[in-house]
């Protein structure tokens, strides 16, 4: 009986270690679970990269479900996937807000100049395309790492109520898009759409409620 013992216990072990081995070797290492996923945006208040006079706060993401893009000039996959990005806010209307920060702004990394950014993201626009609405300035980094993210490109998908349903770590291509991103968007715009029609209808009931009201109170 403890022959059978030692023999099974090598063999548990051995299969235990293929079926780790296996899901590694054929699982998505961008299909990780996100610690705010299903979470409101963290708290923040930024600059626009381009008018830092103008400030945002995570209510300037609600009331329109939002692609929030992690980018910056020294990431290549971000060049790679702006033309498609491009492609996506042209031709469906999707609306892309860039998360933008630079190493180069990070004392660890060394010192560049706003204006020199502002000129190194427009010349990247204008080659690849702007997918953006508008850029927000990660200036230090600081929202980035409330968000998880380690590194670029990255995206959360945020519906109309500023909740993040979905993060994507890498490219967002034509496959991407067509299996995995859009599909969800898509369901977020058409459930907002359809919030916002059942919340016009009660208002319209409310104010013909209110003038039936008045009217009476005339007679």
């Amino acid at each position: 009986m403890k022959k059978t013992s030692l023999v099974a216990i090598p063999i548990v072990l051995f299969s235990l270690l293929v079926i780790f081995l296996f899901k590694g070797l054929f699982s998505d290492p961008r299909e990780l679970d996100s610690q705010v996923k299903d979470k409101t945006l963290p708290a923040f208040s930024l600059p626009d990269l381009m008018q830092p006079d103008v400030t945002y706060t995570p209510e300037d993401l609600k009331g329109q479900v939002t692609i929030l893009n992690v980018w910056g000039v020294w990431c290549v996959t971000c060049a790679v996937e702006m033309p498609y990005l491009t492609q996506l806010k042209n031709e469906q209307d999707v609306h892309i807000v860039g998360l933008y920060f630079d190493q180069d702004l990070d004392p660890d990394f060394g010192t560049k100049t706003l204006s020199r950014v502002q000129q190194e993201v427009t010349e990247m626009l204008s080659r690849y395309g702007n997918p953006y609405a508008y850029n927000i300035f990660d200036v230090y980094r600081d929202t980035s790492l409330d968000l998880g993210v380690t590194g670029a490109p990255e995206h959360f998908v945020i519906d109309a109520n500023g909740v993040i349903r979905m993060h994507h770590i890498g490219d967002i291509n034509e496959r991407v898009w067509n299996t995995k991103v859009g599909p969800l968007y898509n369901k977020l715009v058409a459930q907002a759409a359809k919030t916002q029609g059942a919340d016009a209808h009660t208002e319209v009931n409310a104010v013909m409620s209110d003038d039936k009201s008045a009217q009476g109170g005339l007679q």
